[in-house]
């Protein structure tokens, strides 16, 4: 394995509209993308962003033999089809390896921990709205201060340095908990509530809506702050005003996988704070009806 840093190739491990955006800050600050085992042939991945677009040519593996040695790796399939990925993860899972997961909730490192054994798995929050085009293409929307978010822990340091000269909007937090949890009451809100009306983000500033919303973040604060996470409150109505303040046309991978026809992620986002709540003897009866109505859309629905 050679020396970590600028032309060593990162494994991109579900290149949609986040993989993609993350492997565009990467192949700018110079590491070599391999877009891993995609279901057409993607020769250059392609972000725009306010009306710009750049391109860069990536390589493509179709085993997971082909990533094997790698240093670096991006996991960004949905968090329901980890698993699915496990070979690929297996692969380019090593001592001294470092594998990012950029996917939505609160259990990432749990999630992987069972297909990256020896690698450091770095979880990331993940602010970007990003809207995949085409294979290999998305269009970028940056809202708030940080793209990313990362554990403020020495491997998450050095990919943090790269994916800002990538110029990736990167933030490290020591309280990466309470960071994770803040990001999921909005995840528990908008990607649930816009697969569910077809609206897109904006639907969160029609009033019946609003109140669900609330209802939602409050009872998911009471089961944050019982698993460590220092929520309160005022935290739940800042992100229900970040979301109601979204870029125009802002959407949600949930809406987009709806409409698409694919499985929906709701395990990973409402599932995580119900499972959260049993543990801690928490009534959270909102939570549940959206946990039952997102379950109980099936693809191609």
């Amino acid at each position: 394995m050679g020396a970590r840093g600028q032309g060593r190739p990162v494994a991109v491990i579900g290149a949609g509209a986040v993989g993609t955006s993350v492997a565009s800050a990467l192949a700018r600050a110079g590491r070599p993308v391999t877009v891993c085992g995609a279901s057409r042939r993607i020769e250059r991945i392609e972000v725009t962003e306010d009306g710009s677009t750049e391109t860069w040519p990536v390589a493509q593996a179709t085993v997971p033999d082909d990533i094997t040695g790698y240093d670096t790796a991006v996991l960004a399939v949905k968090a329901h089809q980890t698993d699915a990925a496990a070979a690929w993860l297996k692969a380019v899972s090593a001592p001294g390896t470092t594998v990012l997961v950029a996917q939505n909730g609160v259990e990432q490192r749990e999630r992987v921990a069972p297909h990256t054994d020896g690698a450091y798995v770095v979880p990331a929050v993940v602010y970007l709205n990003a809207e995949r085009t085409a294979p290999g293409r998305a269009t970028l929307r940056r809202v708030g201060r940080w793209d990313l978010v990362l554990p403020d822990e020495a491997p998450a340091r050095a990919l943090a340095a790269e994916l800002s000269a990538g110029l990736m909007r990167v933030g490290l937090e020591a309280d990466f908990a309470t960071v994770a949890w803040a990001k999921l009451l909005g995840n528990i809100t908008a990607n649930p509530l816009t697969a569910l009306t077809g609206r897109r983000v904006d639907v969160l500033r029609d009033p019946g809506i609003g109140t669900v919303a609330r209802l939602i973040t409050d009872e998911a604060v009471r089961v944050a702050r019982a698993e460590g996470a220092a929520l309160s409150a005022a935290h739940a109505r800042e992100v229900l005003a970040w979301l109601e303040n979204a870029p125009e046309g802002a959407t949600t991978s949930m809406l987009q996988d709806r409409i698409a026809g694919r499985p929906l992620e709701y395990d990973a986002l409402t599932g995580a704070v119900v499972r959260a709540a049993e543990r801690h003897g928490i009534d959270v009866p909102v939570n549940r009806l959206i946990l039952a109505l997102t379950s109980a859309i099936h693809p191609g629905q």
